[in-house]
């Protein structure tokens, strides 16, 4: 178990991360470590469940069951294809070289991803008088997104592997940044008008599968 100091941290979280294998113990900043620990100990109904569904990291290749957009592709590749992926709604397929599947692929998740979402940043945006100044993609462990004072807004590129609804959802809630920094009432009010409907399902499914979607390797 790792521990982890945090000082925006106003309780104990557990977290099994799916991807390294371990569980994380996130705590306040002044918390006792033994009184922490002596909490995560009694967890073990909750650990065992966690443990039990990790299927370990996949490394992305020939064969590959990869979601996208929610719904799953199976990775083919064959030599006598071009080298660009090619997503035909049941697979992603690519010729060239075996040993480059995993980095053409992640390239080409990650095109796109930023394309995507820029579309539905903007719009979001547009449609409610707010405007974005950039919209760019990383790999963060610890968030979805984020979203700058400058209007600068930047996604985890796995969300292009998450229903279409949790992506939306997701983009609802860093474009309402725009109005408010901060997570108040007032915030996820316009979240919702911005979603057109109520987040909770799509955020609840961040919650319960988002770490999942880390367990793709690609080199």
């Amino acid at each position: 178990m790792r521990l982890v100091r945090h000082a925006a941290a106003s309780r104990y979280r557990l977290v099994f991360d799916a991807v390294r294998g371990e569980l994380r113990l996130t705590i306040p900043r002044r918390a006792s470590e033994r009184q922490a620990l002596n909490w995560a100990r009694d967890q073990t109904d909750w650990i065992a469940a966690q443990a039990g569904r990790n299927d370990g990291p996949v490394m992305v290749s020939h064969g590959t069951r990869l979601p996208l957009y929610g719904s799953e592709r199976i990775v083919a590749w064959d030599p006598a294809l071009p080298r660009r992926v090619n997503d035909d709604g049941a697979q992603l397929c690519l010729g060239g070289p075996a040993e480059t599947i995993g980095p053409r692929l992640v390239r080409w998740l990650k095109a796109e991803a930023v394309a995507r979402l820029d579309i539905e940043s903007r719009a979001m945006a547009a449609a409610h008088g707010l405007t974005v100044a950039n919209v760019a993609v990383g790999d963060p462990r610890s968030r979805w997104g984020s979203c700058a004072s400058d209007g600068r807004i930047r996604y985890s590129w796995r969300l292009i592997m998450a229903p279409d609804d949790v992506r939306r959802a997701t983009v609802a809630h860093e474009v309402a940044h725009r109005v408010h920094m901060h997570h108040g009432p007032d915030f996820h009010a316009l979240v919702d008008v911005i979603n057109n409907g109520p987040v909770d399902a799509p955020r609840r499914w961040l919650r319960d599968h988002g770490r999942s979607l880390h367990r793709y390797r690609f080199t």
